[in-house]
């Protein structure tokens, strides 16, 4: 009986979230006036409970104390939702525009339920026009402590330190974990070219710049294709991006973040 339950929770989460991509699909199709995409229902398997007898799983892994404070808030892992999104937490290296590994060995995608739902739709709107495809997530929730790290760290004067990390006293869409950095990988494992990398901060990275930008060379066509895709795929999903990085994309505006949900201290 508890394994039928449980098999009931995910069945419940699965079809939620493909009626919140439906509707996140049509809204933005009846606004934008974009072909609509046919998403197709999961496949789900009924395993009976007699196989499952006998069966020993692995103990669960120990949850970090970073992990326990996010759970702690409701935020949901996205890759128990929907494990074609890849993940690879930029923090969690010293490939960053710090040079530090911020966050250690915490490298999941964790997302405020309605924020993770958008993004899913947004994979799933991927996969029906590009099936060789997938969003890559490059940072996701972070909690204002490390923003606040982050923010004491960088060597630069303070009257320019929010050109590359907003003031933790303000709080951050990723604080809430309403806010994605996001790109586009190939089935071999290679990012598509956007024309910097992630983290570059200069006009390059300016989506508002970026007409100028082909203008002058320093932009191809097809770099600006890539980046578009990105951002119809994201916004379809219901995400706003941002003028200054191509890579961020939010789900709402701070001041709802603050009514609608708590801050990762």
């Amino acid at each position: 009986m508890k394994k039928f339950l449980i098999f009931l929770v995910f069945l419940s989460i699965a079809l939620f979230s493909f009626e919140a991509c439906d509707y996140f699909v049509q809204a933005n199709n009846a606004q934008n006036k974009v072909p609509s995409i046919a998403l197709k229902e999961p496949t789900i398997t009924i395993v009976h409970d007699s196989i499952l007898k006998g069966v020993y799983l692995p103990t669960p892994l120990v949850i970090s104390e970073i992990e326990k404070r996010i759970l702690a808030t409701g935020l949901i892992d996205v890759k128990e939702l929907d494990t074609s999104i890849v993940v690879d937490l930029k923090y969690s290296t010293n490939n960053n525009f710090l040079g530090l590994d911020i966050y250690g060995d915490f490298n999941k995608c964790y997302l405020q339920p309605d924020v993770a739902k958008k993004l899913i739709c947004s994979q799933r709107i991927l996969k029906a026009k590009f099936p060789f495809y997938n969003l890559i997530v490059f940072d996701a929730v972070r909690s204002r402590s490390i923003q606040r790290k982050m923010w004491d760290t960088i060597d630069v004067p303070y009257f320019e330190r929010s050109k590359y990390v907003s003031n933790p006293n303000n709080g951050s869409l990723h604080n809430f974990g309403a806010a994605v950095d996001v790109s586009i990988i190939n089935e071999d494992g290679i990012e598509l070219d956007m024309g910097t990398p992630y983290d570059y901060f200069g006009e390059l990275a300016y989506p508002r710049e970026e007409d100028r930008m082909l203008e002058e060379g320093k932009l191809t066509y097809i770099q600006l294709l890539n980046r578009k895709l990105l951002r119809d795929v994201m916004e379809l999903g219901g995400f706003m991006g941002i003028t200054t990085e191509w890579w961020h994309f939010n789900s709402c505006y701070r001041t709802e973040a603050y009514e609608k949900y708590e801050i990762l201290e």
